[in-house]
């Protein structure tokens, strides 16, 4: 099942053809044709295209004289900065496979990850809590070398000065010695090595994704699903000249999600950054106005706290094209109060770690349908899966497991090749990735994602789908927030129950809100209770975290 081609809106035919090449590849093509264009805008500074490639180039070079060879792993362990993109893209230079880890990790998910992975060499900041954290894990782990790069070399003159003479607090105290280095000590004036790289066959990418339950699993991604997939994302801009655009980098470039719909999708188009270290609203807002941001993809979370923030009626928004909002579902009042607010038109998406970012899109201008994941992106197919037998396809019209098949699917799970079976599923001579999630298409090729399977609430023998109760609940105009999960019943098994929050200064009670919500539901979606909560578990990337929740209670 492709699309109907009839009905397809992105600007690029779904049958278009993309280039087989490396990520330094991509990278090099792009510096060829304006070195000088803008790269990276951070916090007053601005990187060109060619200072950056020069960087990573030196950077390889460094990583050879340390003697990283071919397919060995560079871990980052790093907010967004600007020797982030130096650093990703001289790892992959110097042929290694560079591996992200959250800045959040706790001692122990870093070890263990580095353990997994076998990272050589971890790339950090001389910030207290990351420099902290990534040298307990250097004394505790197989991890050789570990690379500090200094955050006041990456301002401007003024506040790089500032910091140093200022905010000692906010700086480490490094102990520099044999395996702990200054990243400018890794970046001789040296070219870097010659290394041939397969784009059709080597590994670029180790991501990991916490899955469902269990430890973390390391996606295998290749330079050609990440190339591919930058390609894939690029080919959706309808709005002339990509080079122009100027996209606002508040996702953290350690997700997939922006390490595609931002790092590779701006360097495969020659856009520029406008990055922030991590997402604080004021600034954000600020720097959209600041460089005239023309692209702002983000998570539901992020688009709330805008609306919720004193400053975004002042902030001129005029520059911003498309709001792109992906990784969760965006509840329906939030994304009608953005656009009413803003003026701004958002679509909403769909990826996963596994597909190295993005599978679907609304089209950025023309139709586009509220509460759909959109259309597929150029090359992907997909199948909808009976969700109890997922080696038959679901009955026509009816509510399937989504798997998909494109240039862009992972080649597997690091470590873990028994897995492979519960992953992928064999059709007409194509191995397709099961999701997990319950999707519907329309006769347009938009796709909706009503479930996770592994989601789903058994109610005396019914299927109950968390999202259409969380959907009706978010409808009532008190409620901000809602996560519904199943808890245990004598009777029935399984019943539904909420957790949610509400707008500032609402006036109402669980059992009102419980009767409303019950009374707009079927008899088998009713909620046991609702649960008011000043707030509900988020991920690194500020998505509800349903997980975490179901953990918590049960």
């Amino acid at each position: 099942m492709n699309v109907n081609k009839a009905s397809y809106h992105h600007p690029t035919p779904w049958d278009a053809e993309f280039e087989l090449m490396s990520l330094p590849e991509m990278f090099r093509r792009t510096v060829a044709h304006d070195s000088n264009a803008p790269f990276l805008h951070f916090l007053g500074r601005t990187y060109s295209y060619g200072e950056m490639y020069d960087e990573a180039q030196r950077f390889a070079a460094g990583l050879a004289e340390m003697g990283v060879k071919k397919g060995d792993r560079v871990g980052l362990f790093l907010p967004n900065v600007p020797i982030y993109a130096s650093a990703y893209y001289g790892a992959m230079m110097a042929g290694a496979v560079v591996v992200n880890f959250s800045p959040l990790y706790s001692v122990e998910e870093l070890s263990w990850q580095v353990g997994d992975s076998g990272t050589r060499v971890l790339v950090t900041l001389d910030v207290p809590e990351l420099y902290g954290t990534a040298s307990e894990v250097l004394s505790e782990s197989d991890l050789e070398t570990l690379i500090v790069g200094r955050l006041s070399d990456m301002l401007p003159w003024i506040k790089g000065t500032a910091l140093k003479l200022l905010k000692r607090s906010q700086i480490a105290t490094v102990g520099y010695g044999p395996r702990i280095k200054a990243w400018n000590d890794c970046t001789p004036a040296k070219p870097a090595p010659d290394i041939a790289i397969d784009a059709a066959e080597d590994l670029a990418l180790l991501q990991y994704t916490g899955g469902t339950t269990g430890r973390p699993k390391g996606a295998m991604l290749g330079h050609s699903q990440l190339t591919m997939n930058a390609q894939q994302v690029a080919a959706i801009n309808p709005f002339g000249n990509p080079r122009e655009e100027v996209f606002m980098g508040a996702l953290p470039f350690f997700h997939v999600f922006a390490n595609t719909a931002l790092l590779n999708h701006a360097v495969a188009s020659g856009a520029s950054i406008a990055m922030v270290p991590r997402f604080e609203t004021k600034q954000v807002l600020q720097t959209i106005e600041k460089y005239k941001a023309t692209g702002f993809p983000g998570v539901p979370t992020m688009f709330q706290a805008m609306l919720d923030h004193p400053d975004l009626s002042k902030t001129d928004l005029s520059s911003l094209k498309v709001c792109i909002s992906g990784g969760a579902p965006m509840p329906a009042p939030v994304h009608t109060k953005f656009e009413d607010v803003t003026g701004v038109r958002v679509v909403e998406g769909y990826g996963l770690t596994e597909s190295a970012g993005v599978v679907s899109v609304n089209p950025y201008e023309g139709t586009r349908k509220k509460g759909t994941i959109g259309q597929l992106v150029a090359g992907t197919e997909i199948v909808l899966l009976d969700k109890e037998d997922p080696t038959r396809l679901a009955s026509e019209g009816e509510p399937g497991e989504l798997a998909i098949h494109g240039p862009q699917i992972m080649r597997g799970y690091w470590n873990k090749p028994d897995v492979a079976d519960e992953t992928f599923v064999t059709r007409d001579g194509k191995k397709w990735l099961r999701t997990g999630d319950v999707a519907v298409m329309d006769e347009d090729g938009f796709l909706a994602i009503v479930d996770r399977i592994k989601d789903m609430i058994a109610v005396g023998g019914f299927k109950v789908f968390p999202s259409q109760v969380e959907d009706v609940v978010l409808e009532h105009e008190l409620v901000k927030e809602a996560l519904v999960i199943g808890v245990p019943d004598d009777y029935l098994g399984e019943v539904p129950r909420a957790y949610i929050t509400l707008e500032p200064d609402a006036d109402i009670g669980a059992d009102a809100l419980r009767g409303w919500l019950n009374d707009r539901v079927g008899k088998h979606e009713r909620v046991d209770q609702i649960v008011i909560r000043d707030e509900l578990p988020k991920t690194i990337i500020g998505k509800l975290d349903r997980k975490a929740l179901r953990a918590e209670v049960l």
